[in-house]
């Protein structure tokens, strides 16, 4: 950093100002040398090769004491304020480089967020408390046009993404299950098929979802009908319909983890029907040191165990 007068020849450089703080600040070249870990000639140069570039002087000498004029003054003023400025700056540098402050705006669909995320969430704030944290929650193209705006720094959407502006890394890969009353005649099957849900109230997640076109042509595959009584849009309402026997949910299995109570079950569908989400940054720009570090905190993506 420098500051340059008009009647400078050459811009004055941080060094020398922190000597010339010093020294007007102590009283004496020796002292203000010492305080900077400098040799008192190597200040006495600094001083003088400043005031040559300034065209001024910064000190005259009165019985032994050195002594600011006037212009020195006046310059100090405005030394003070920039090396004021300058402390700050490295004090947000390291804050900065350390994770002290920040912000991290994410994004992500309403089950994910609730199912997967508070752990993360929670080991993240515990370990960078002065970060502001904020999660929006949106369907997927909501947020993938969010995350490739850059409204967001990232975010977590349902693959396949199908867009070019969009760079992803997969985080979760979970089959598909159904989620009954523990009472239910179903219940008591390891798996369950489409024709075993013949004739069973249904609860779906809604149409135009690529999941329930899967779910559909399974159905068609084993000639079923499914009787489907009611259309939701969360797995977390999927979930609390089964639970009080409204019908049969077909959901993601990892997510429908987070909501399954004592009262219910899990059963896998069967056929395997798999949900990948990914951590998915805007391709244009490089993701956020921040945003890094929440992606380093997340479990590493497996593959659903084989029954």
């Amino acid at each position: 950093m420098a500051l340059v007068s008009a009647g400078a020849r050459r811009p004055i450089r941080l060094r020398a100002m922190r000597t010339f703080q010093a020294i007007l600040q102590l009283g004496s070249v020796t002292a203000g040398a010492r305080v900077l870990g400098l040799t008192q000639p190597a200040a006495s140069r600094m001083l003088a090769q400043l005031e040559q570039d300034l065209g001024f002087e910064l000190f005259y000498r009165d019985r032994g004491r050195l002594i600011p004029t006037q212009d020195g003054l006046l310059l100090y003023e405005e030394v003070e304020r920039a090396l004021d400025n300058v402390d700050r700056v490295q004090e947000l540098a390291r804050d900065i480089s350390d994770f002290r402050v920040g912000q991290l705006r994410l994004v992500a669909p309403p089950s994910f967020l609730e199912a997967v995320l508070p752990d993360v969430i929670a080991d993240f704030l515990e370990r960078y408390p002065r970060v502001h944290l904020s999660i929006d929650s949106h369907g997927v193209e909501t947020a993938k046009s969010m995350i490739a705006s850059r409204a967001v720094d990232a975010g977590f959407v349902k693959l396949p993404l199908n867009r070019d502006d969009l760079d992803s890394c997969t985080v979760l890969v979970s089959k598909t299950a159904c989620v009954l009353p523990a009472d239910h005649p179903l219940a008591a099957l390891p798996e369950i098929m489409a024709q075993d849900l013949k004739n069973t109230p249904l609860v779906m997640l809604g149409q135009g979802r690529r999941f329930r076109s899967q779910v559909e042509a399974a159905f068609a595959e084993a000639g079923v009908i499914p009787r489907i009584c009611v259309e939701t849009h969360t797995v977390a309402s999927s979930c609390a319909l089964a639970a009080r026997g409204v019908g049969v949910a077909i959901v993601n299995e990892r997510l429908a983890q987070a909501y399954v109570r004592d009262q219910t079950v899990l059963r896998r569908f069967n056929p395997d029907i798999l949900h990948e989400y990914a951590f998915v940054v805007s391709s244009s720009v490089k993701p956020s040191r921040l945003a890094e570090e929440f992606l380093r905190l997340l479990p590493p993506a497996q593959e659903p165990a084989v029954d």
